[in-house]
């Protein structure tokens, strides 16, 4: 049964990315149907929106992390952000949409013939040296089955002493972001689920989440205080952003994985989404950020947002669930 006041149906008159989300984790409908839902995606809405977009060389907007000079240039002259249009965003927004990897048969091949990173030119599937683009590219090249193992050796070798990450380790960083040390988790724990080897990568994932859990998902470990105000506003879609309930939804998933139960220095994390409940059941968007993008993909801030509502529900009854266990 459903809670009263979550609105399913608002929900279910959404997109297909999302809806078949609904119907699997808030409904419990059967697989088939969800799976019927998901396999709209790349025929309807904005997957079949994002996948016309995409060039006849694999990219999308002629380039791997930036779109090509055409794409953008005259465009980010006037407006502030960057562009989220290129090949990096656009696989990965459709990858997290649940996107069956067969409509894009064929395109981990032309990535590899045709795509290289802005940094050094270097070959798109081997990676660079930012651990955000990393992330994103070992998640991808997961999911359309191109041979990225060598990053998880690079995450392995680039975790900084205090068990996150840092994009900004090349320039000598030695203490871990919320942002980077996230979207590390993220592309680990895919690969470790959906990855050709299934090998386990909690080990290497442990110290990452011991760095967000010992800060209480949004703490400084020196002072206690919130370690920015972007913590605690929650967005969608995310990008490369960290907030709660973005990590929150991480270790919702972690657990099933390791078969745990939910760590208790998350109490505080989930109480801060629940207080943001509206009284109609939803969540407002509460942030975006600014930059190019092929379509809005959500609301704008201030409206209430179906796919935080999704990940606020989904997050507090996982919760709620395990609590009641203990």
């Amino acid at each position: 049964m459903t809670e009263p006041d979550v609105p399913v149906e608002w929900l279910l008159a959404t997109d297909p990315a999302l809806r078949w989300q609904v119907e699997r984790d808030l409904l419990g409908a059967p697989e088939a149907v969800w799976r019927a839902t998901r396999a709209r995606i790349a025929t309807e809405g904005m997957g079949a929106r994002l996948l016309a977009q995409q060039d006849a060389d694999g990219q999308w907007a002629q380039g791997a992390y930036f779109p090509g000079e055409g794409h953008w240039s005259a465009w980010l002259k006037h407006q502030p952000g960057q562009p989220w249009t290129a090949t990096t965003w656009s696989l990965f927004t459709l990858c997290r949409w649940g996107l069956d990897a067969a409509a894009l048969a064929g395109t981990a091949e032309k990535l590899a013939a045709n795509s290289h990173w802005e940094y050094d030119d270097l070959p798109y599937w081997g990676g660079e040296v930012d651990v955000c683009i990393n992330g994103f590219t070992l998640t991808s090249g997961t999911w359309l089955g191109a041979d990225v193992a060598g990053l998880v050796d690079w995450f392995a070798e680039h975790r900084l002493a205090d068990g996150g990450w840092n994009c900004e380790w090349e320039t000598g960083s030695t203490r871990s972001s919320y942002h980077s040390t996230l979207n590390a988790l993220e592309a680990l724990l895919f690969r470790e689920v959906y990855g050709p080897d299934r090998a386990s990568l909690a080990s290497l994932r442990r110290g990452g989440e011991e760095y967000l859990l010992s800060r209480g998902l949004r703490r400084r470990a020196s002072t206690g205080e919130q370690v920015a105000p972007w913590a605690t506003l929650l967005a969608y879609p995310p990008r490369y952003r960290y907030d709660v309930l973005r990590a929150l939804d991480y270790f919702r998933r972690a657990a099933a994985v390791d078969g745990v139960r939910p760590d208790p220095r998350l109490a505080e994390a989930v109480e801060i989404v629940r207080a943001k409940r509206q009284p109609d059941g939803r969540w407002l968007q509460e942030a975006n950020l600014p930059g190019q993008e092929w379509f809005p993909i959500d609301v704008a801030v201030g409206k209430p947002s179906p796919w935080l509502t999704l990940y606020a529900t989904r997050v507090l009854r996982w919760w709620d669930d395990e609590q009641e266990k203990a």
